[in-house]
């Protein structure tokens, strides 16, 4: 899986999944500053699944029809440390069956559910 973490994504979280050998990509510092949409260009056109703390992304994909063919993982996290995210990252995708394309994943530090688009 190769991923884009978008600009709220922890640093620290992306050092961890590349220290774990994941291809993971970061909109803060290798494309600061792009719009939603462009992020959402940007995944599509290097088949990444985006990993974002923004709740916009629904509306996105459900309400303007930017539909990321590789999927959305929303993390709605409070009080985590920096390599937190990257470490649950980590476990969402281990879990067998596990499958993100056309889905939009959330996950509320509980509970993980999928809303295919």
């Amino acid at each position: 899986m190769k991923f884009l973490a978008n600009e709220n994504f922890p640093a620290d979280s992306t050092l961890y999944l590349r220290s774990k050998g994941f291809d993971i990509k970061a909109v803060g510092s290798d494309f600061s500053g792009i719009s939603d949409s462009e992020v959402v260009e940007l995944a599509e056109k290097e088949q990444r699944i985006i990993l974002t703390f923004d709740r916009d992304y629904g509306e996105l994909i459900f309400k303007f029809g930017n539909k990321p063919n590789r999927g959305v993982i929303y993390l709605r996290l409070t009080n985590y440390e920096s390599d937190e995210p990257g470490k649950i990252i980590e476990k969402i995708i281990s879990i067998e069956g596990f499958d993100p394309v056309r889905k939009l994943t959330v996950f509320n530090g509980e509970t993980l559910r999928q809303k295919p688009y």
